[in-house]
């Protein structure tokens, strides 16, 4: 029996003294921050790199030696490399602090038998909450009283559709959320219809919600493999040129006697071979490829799991507001034996004996209803009903009857301006509206089957019935009411649209998608069938889970792509078995139960307008549109930026080996230093990465949804890849040091062999940015596709390379002395033939692979 408002004015509930002693302490109704992290600390983290290290300790040894502007070039580097860094870093660890704001909203309390609004986190343990339609609910409690009372718990279960509540005993043990006619309600969750008195049960961190903070806390997010791979290039290039430094120094000072051009030749050589480049064009890379996916609504948390999300094997995907709308639609209709499809492309009008049905659903609901299954039947009347006179905005509602546990069906009592007869809407349970209208045996068959039929299609099925009533007293309860039936109201939360072809092209791309909900089993496998989900018969539910051990799940989820009833817990459960099986896992998601899954996935991608701010905190990629087909558009931007970045990477050892050759061989065969630190500085603070942006500007090769994902453990480059690239640069070291032979043979001084010997390299170094564009299509082939970057560093490198030679400030701080025209052709052939191997190779190759 629901408590009447002389009942509720009698509860006098904490006082202010009690609730101050119980958040005193107990605290405040809110999770604890994760403390921040300082922006010394998150420097230190980023100088510990490698790369980082190196590149300072360069730049600090030139500054030593007196070598200001090359110093100051580097460290400026290095800074501005630095800077970026720290600006992606301070972004990423912010789910707590969004989880503590969702979780302390305002609320409305009984203090001192007093009803007052207080601030969410000032709500105690034993507060009465006093809750209404639209509520959030500010911490979990029992409900001492409830009148027709529904609650959205989507944040916390996945489900989309409101749970009913029913009142029960303060003493009541709580209970995990999900399921009907619980008396709890808990922090987060929304009202969505009804009224009710709750009495507080547990507060911040001892909330269901605060769990699932807990969990959040002790997820670490790991490295992704490129940066794996990367840092290990880094140490072993390190380590050669550090040795190679070492040798150059020893040899120089022994063989000449002159240790300070000994050291500088060392740290030339040094400088060659260090690979401060790789960071720069990560950060580029990934940067860029966040800006450029942001152009299809994705939005970039932490960039680095872009490319990790082109290796993704398996995706993840929760049901409600992800492959669906997380919007009801009334999908059909059915009365007297016939059906009919509302969403079919026929359903402009609506049939005139399903017109009272329609009605009836409508005096049955709220007339600005809050809940989304009324919200849907509002919607179908405005589109059928609104120029009849089936719509009734005159009517003056009497009375309601509520759901109970015993009929799960409301009756709404109206009455006409001119009428004088009570009319009632009921709608509810199907059954509990057969048992309304007293069906007997055949009837409740016919009807059970035809139930059975529209939840087979994944449909939420209601009953609707109507009544007349003449006496001048309304009984107490709907039995006492005549009533006929109307019909039944299919709902469904639709597929969007662009779901079937997005895991079309997954299953081509080789990911396999898996459904993860907290919805029944039947509605989702009927969502996996259709939006085309491998295997949509097979499906393993919650409670199956719990009586699996680890390795049974783990075999058993290599076959498996429906989970069902699923708790946040078990989420975070399947999304570690997948990572132990040694897959790359993508996670998408909305809700606060999301949140831990998302942060531990290789890749969490959360929903941006359904999406909480825990999800959104928690996760690396936001799809802004909440649409699934967007994700495809980032794993095919992932692909590329490897692709390109393994380009790039190639092209960077190729170029580096003529360099590092060129700075050592003069020493070792006793010739006048070739390349000083600030040619190297030129070539690495402008060519370097320039040339980076231009690979980065490349489009994705034809084929990049068509293989499977990249092996987990595949390095960034293969044998065949750096045996390539050391050919590249072998041909081009040997080609630039014949160069400076012949000048010094033909009689030049040091200064004009250097000035040849430099610009050859320059034009090869042009020529190896062209040729590797693609490693299938020759220079003529990749010049036909557009890609402006390339143009503005062609042009780039040969203007400031005709400064350097011609100005005569630059030219003597080069160390250079003036070359002919004649000469710098034979550079620019030089360089050109440098790769024209390479050409050929591409040609016959195509011969070979497509002889016709």
């Amino acid at each position: 029996m629901a408590m009447n408002h002389a009942t509720i004015e009698n509860i006098k509930g904490l006082s202010e003294t009690e609730a101050a002693e119980r958040l005193k302490s107990e605290g405040p109704n809110e999770l604890p921050s994760s403390k921040p992290r300082s922006l010394f600390a998150i420097a230190f983290e980023v100088v510990r790199e490698p790369m980082f290290l190196l590149l300072v300790s360069c730049g600090a040894i030139y500054l030593l030696v007196g070598d200001i502007e090359e110093s100051l070039m580097l460290l400026g580097f290095v800074f501005v490399v630095m800077g970026i860094t720290l600006y992606q870093e301070r972004k990423t660890e912010r789910a707590l602090e969004a989880l503590r704001d969702l979780s302390s909203p305002r609320a409305r309390v009984i203090r001192d038998g007093v009803e007052k609004r207080i601030a969410g986190r000032d709500v105690a343990r034993g507060d009465i909450l006093l809750l209404t339609e639209g509520d959030r609910v500010p911490a979990d409690a029992v409900l001492l009283d409830a009148v027709n009372l529904t609650a959205d718990e989507s944040l916390l279960t996945g489900e989309s559709v409101p749970v009913r509540k029913a009142a029960g005993d303060a003493s009541a043990e709580m209970k995990r959320p999900g399921g009907d006619d619980l008396p709890f309600v808990y922090s987060g969750t929304l009202i969505v219809q009804g009224r009710g008195v709750a009495q507080v049960i547990s507060t911040g961190i001892n909330t269901e919600i605060g769990k699932i903070g807990k969990t959040l806390q002790t997820v670490e997010h790991e490295e992704t493999l490129l940066q794996k791979q990367t840092d290990r290039l880094v140490r072993n290039l390190a380590i050669v040129g550090a040795s190679l430094c070492v040798v150059v120094v020893v040899v120089y000072g022994l063989t000449r006697g002159n240790w300070m051009q000994g050291f500088l030749a060392g740290i030339a050589l040094a400088m060659a071979t260090l690979p401060e480049e790789f960071p720069v064009v990560l950060t580029i890379f990934l940067a860029m490829g966040a800006w450029r996916i942001s152009r299809k609504n994705v939005l970039t948390r932490r960039v680095p799991a872009i490319e990790t999300l082109g290796s993704a094997t398996v995706l993840c995907t929760d049901k409600t507001g992800t492959l669906t709308l997380n919007q009801m639609k009334v999908s059909e209709l059915f009365s007297t034996g016939q059906t009919h499809e509302t969403s079919s492309p026929n359903s402009d009008s609506l049939p005139e004996h399903f017109h009272s049905l329609v009605e009836f659903s409508l005096l049955a609901s709220q007339k600005d209803p809050f809940d989304p299954m009324e919200k849907a039947i509002k919607e179908l009347g405005e589109r059928y009903l609104s120029q009849t006179e089936h719509i009734h905005h005159d009517w003056t509602l009497i009375q309601e009857y509520p759901l109970s546990k015993k009929l799960l069906a409301l009756s709404h009592v109206w009455k006409s301006p001119e009428g004088s007869d009570y009319v009632i809407a009921s709608k509810g349970a199907p059954e509990a509206i057969a048992n309304l209208c007293h069906f007997n045996d055949i009837q409740i068959d016919d009807l059970t089957k035809t139930v059975s039929g529209m939840a087979d299609k994944g449909l939420r099925v209601i009953g609707v019935a109507q009544a007349r009533f003449q006496k001048p007293s309304l009984p107490g309860e709907q039995h006492d009411f005549e009533f006929e039936f109307l019909g039944l109201i299919g709902l469904a939360d639709p597929i969007r649209p662009t779901v079937p072809r997005a895991i079309q092209e997954c299953k081509t791309a080789g990911i396999r998608v898996v459904m993860i909900t907290g919805d029944y089993p039947g509605t989702a496998q009927n969502i996996a069938r259709q939006i085309g989900l491998a295997s949509p018969d097979r499906f393993i539910t919650g409670p199956e889970m719990d009586a699996m051990s680890d390795e049974e799940l783990r075999r058993k989820i290599k076959e498996i792509n429906i989970f069902a009833r699923v708790v946040p817990e078990q989420k975070l459960r399947l999304v570690m078995a997948l990572k132990e099986n040694g897959e790359i896992v993508a996670m998408t998601g909305d809700g606060v139960n999301d949140a831990p899954a998302l942060k531990a996935a290789h890749i969490g991608i959360a929903m941006g307008k359904r999406g909480t701010d825990v999800a959104r905190e928690s996760a690396a990629l936001v799809i802004l549109d909440d649409d699934f087909s967007s994700i495809v558009q980032a794993i095919r931007m992932g692909r590329r930026i490897f692709d390109n970045i393994k380009k790039a990477v190639a092209y960077i050892l190729a170029v580096h080996l003529p360099i590092a050759g060129i700075s050592l061989i003069p020493v070792l065969f006793n010739w006048p230093l070739v390349l000083l630190p600030v040619h190297i500085v030129f070539m690495e603070l402008i060519i370097d990465p320039a040339c980076s942006t231009v690979f980065e500007a490349e489009a994705e090769e034809a084929n990049v949804m068509n293989r499977p994902p990249r092996e987990k453990n595949k390095p960034l480059f293969g044998r065949r890849t750096v045996l390539i690239s050391l050919l590249q640069g072998g041909v081009v070291l040997a080609i630039t040091l014949a160069v400076f032979a012949i000048s010094r043979f033909r009689g030049h001084g040091e200064l004009e062999a250097r000035a040849m010997t430099f610009t050859a390299l320059i034009m090869a170094n042009l020529g190896l940015i062209l040729t590797n564009r693609s490693w299938s299509k020759t220079i003529w082939a990749t010049l036909k596709s557009p890609n402006k970057a390339l143009w503005w560093v062609v042009g780039g490198a040969t203007f400031f390379l005709g400064l350097v030679l011609y100005n005569p400030f630059l030219r003597n701080l080069f160390h250079f002395a003036p070359i002919s025209p004649i000469e710098v052709a034979i550079c620019l052939t030089a360089g050109t033939v440098s790769i024209l191997w390479f050409e050929a190779w591409k040609m016959l190759r195509k011969s070979i692979q497509d002889p016709a």
